[in-house]
């Protein structure tokens, strides 16, 4: 009756995304970012140091991270701990009790994006943002008719939101690689029906074009490049010099890095010369950078 532990998988690719079938275009004048549920509960029944919460927690920094510098609204949901049986009504039929006081800790958000003084978090009582809380009234405040939706879960108060954002008259950006859910095949499931019935799928760098946060892809690309393999897959355990990488590469890349402000050098990437263990290192340089 509750949350089954979640097996981790893989951030969906932008080849994998579904066509929109609305055309908008995000507007920082327009729009507000939903960080949706990310509380330690929450997040907990994943794998502990998951690849896919540690993809969608960078995105979500970096989307937050950009709000505030546009002057974008940032607005959080939080279930509370100790629902009463009736304000969790049919939630504790198909979730059980939530989160108790035993786990009153778990009801807060994680670190990485703790809110900001500035910024709003409404208590959650519901799958969508706007029921029993001030959202739509915040927007109209704001003047804002853009709703930019990260978080967990997608296939239930991420999308139930884009929907009910979309009958209010309230344009929803669904952010692809900032969310996480039950399965690939749940997240895939959600995309799929936001863009075609009630939102516009996006990513992260679609809607920060100017950033300098280096991905998953772009590394896998850069290797294939630099070993003149572009269209050959990699073994991402496999040591690259089997490969054919050679140590003036692996100097050429490092100095690469730095234009790229990530310190990461020779001796570091030479000890393990690995797609998985070069993105470790680039990945933890920029966490540490967001701190």
């Amino acid at each position: 009756m509750t949350i089954r532990q979640i097996t981790d998988y893989p951030m969906p690719e932008a080849t994998q995304l579904p066509q929109n079938k609305t055309t908008w275009v995000p507007d920082s004048s327009r729009a507000v970012l939903l960080i949706h549920d990310m509380q330690k509960y929450f997040l907990n029944f994943y794998q502990p140091d998951s690849p896919l919460i540690q993809s969608m927690i960078q995105n979500l920094h970096r989307l937050r991270s950009w709000a505030a510098q546009q002057q974008i609204p940032v607005v959080y949901t939080a279930q509370p701990h100790q629902q009463s049986p009736q304000e969790r009504a049919l939630l504790t039929d198909v979730w059980g009790p939530g989160i108790t006081t035993a786990a009153a800790e778990e009801q807060h958000i994680v670190a990485a994006l703790t809110p900001l003084p500035q910024d709003t978090v409404l208590t959650k009582w519901r799958y969508s943002a706007f029921q029993r809380t001030e959202l739509h009234t915040l927007m109209q405040q704001w003047q804002r008719d853009q709703l930019i939706i990260g978080g967990v879960y997608a296939h239930i108060g991420c999308m139930i939101t884009a929907a009910e954002a979309f009958m209010q008259d309230i344009q929803p950006f669904f952010v692809a690689d900032a969310l996480a859910d039950f399965s690939l095949q749940q997240h895939l499931y959600t995309l799929e029906y936001v863009a075609g019935c009630c939102g516009q799928v996006t990513t992260t760098a679609t809607l920060l074009p100017e950033t300098d946060v280096l991905t998953r892809a772009w590394l896998t690309h850069r290797i294939q490049t630099l070993l003149e393999t572009a269209s050959e897959p990699i073994d991402p355990e496999e040591n690259l010099i089997l490969y054919g990488l050679d140590s003036l590469r692996i100097m050429q890349f490092a100095s690469e890095l730095k234009q790229h402000n990530i310190h990461i050098g020779f001796e570091a990437l030479g000890q393990q010369p690995t797609l998985n263990n070069w993105w470790r290192l680039i990945e933890a340089e920029q966490t540490a950078a967001m701190v």
